[in-house]
């Protein structure tokens, strides 16, 4: 059981659960109707509004298992050893498995690359996984074999000392050679399943840099993150005026190469190895969708 008292007065109930426990608004909806919220010992209607003080408390409900198997799915090892592996994600694969997504990921296909070496930190559906990157994003990606290595690498991307350069196609001509967009990222007010710029949102820090702009229309970016909010290059670059191509949510739908997945690749890491400490620099080559928009456009 969970509970929360409210610092808030007038917002409705629904709304001020989704904000608090980043959960979507109609789940929030599903578990009052069903009992499973109540407001001072009471059932209340998604519509109550709270006022400060109220005793929230929900029911935590039990996630249902989900069974890990290791699939024979070809995945690109960029590099390896006993302490790591780091691939070449493709565009369209979810990294871990979840609710609509039980097999075919990242996680089946290097739980039959390590069978069982990896490290049990990420819990029961995220072996080895010590960061990530959106579905359609692809790219390198850093998995651990071993518990040591997970808190080595995490440690290290808290810290800021793993550098993450991302290359993305954008629609419009930037202005700036070289910019930083220093905006906070939360959950988007109108639509929960989506990131936005928000007043009350964490710190995201974004780097631009041009490499080259095509045709007065669109710009390819060289990209280095400070910070890791989800969604946050998406999200930054689509509010300032420039929407990475294909990116069906952060773009208003267009897509004029027919592009499945936005064009946009973890190119290269640069980090720490977590046992001997040497400076580890891998790079990924652009997917051959995205060098055939490239090539494209420079016809």
């Amino acid at each position: 059981m969970k509970k929360i008292i409210s610092d808030n007065k007038g917002k409705r109930i629904d709304a001020y659960i989704s904000e608090k426990e980043e959960i979507t608004r109609t789940a929030v909806q599903r578990l009052i109707e069903e009992g499973k919220i109540l407001v001072n010992g009471k059932e209340q209607k998604s519509s109550y509004k709270v006022s400060i003080g109220d005793i929230i408390t929900i029911e935590e409900v039990e996630a249902k298992p989900i069974e890990l198997k290791a699939q024979d799915i070809p995945i690109e090892i960029i590099y390896e050893d006993n302490d790591i592996i780091v691939v070449n994600k493709p565009k369209g694969m979810v990294v871990h498995p979840g609710n609509g997504n039980p097999e075919g990921t990242l996680v089946n296909a290097i739980m039959a690359i390590c069978k069982d070496s990896l490290s049990g930190i990420g819990g029961e559906i995220r072996p080895g996984i010590v960061h990530r990157l959106d579905k359609d994003t692809s790219g390198l990606l850093i998995v651990a074999k071993n518990d040591k290595a997970h808190v080595n690498i995490s440690e290290q991307i808290k810290n800021h000392e793993v550098k993450k350069t991302y290359i993305a196609l954008v629609r419009g001509i930037t202005k700036e050679n070289e910019a930083t967009i220093d905006m906070p990222i939360g959950r988007s007010n109108s639509d929960r399943k989506k990131m936005a710029v928000t007043k009350n949102g964490k710190n995201a820090i974004t780097h631009i840099k041009v490499l080259k702009r095509y045709d007065n229309k669109y710009t390819l970016l060289e990209i280095n993150i400070e910070t890791g909010r989800t969604h946050q290059i998406r999200v930054h670059l689509s509010h300032i005026g420039y929407p990475i191509i294909g990116d069906y949510i952060y773009s208003n739908g267009k897509n004029e190469f027919g592009v499945a997945g936005q064009c946009l690749h973890a190119k290269r890491l640069e980090f720490k190895h977590p046992t001997s400490g040497k400076k580890i620099i891998l790079e990924a080559p652009l997917p051959e969708y995205f060098e055939n928009i490239l090539h494209e456009l420079e016809q």
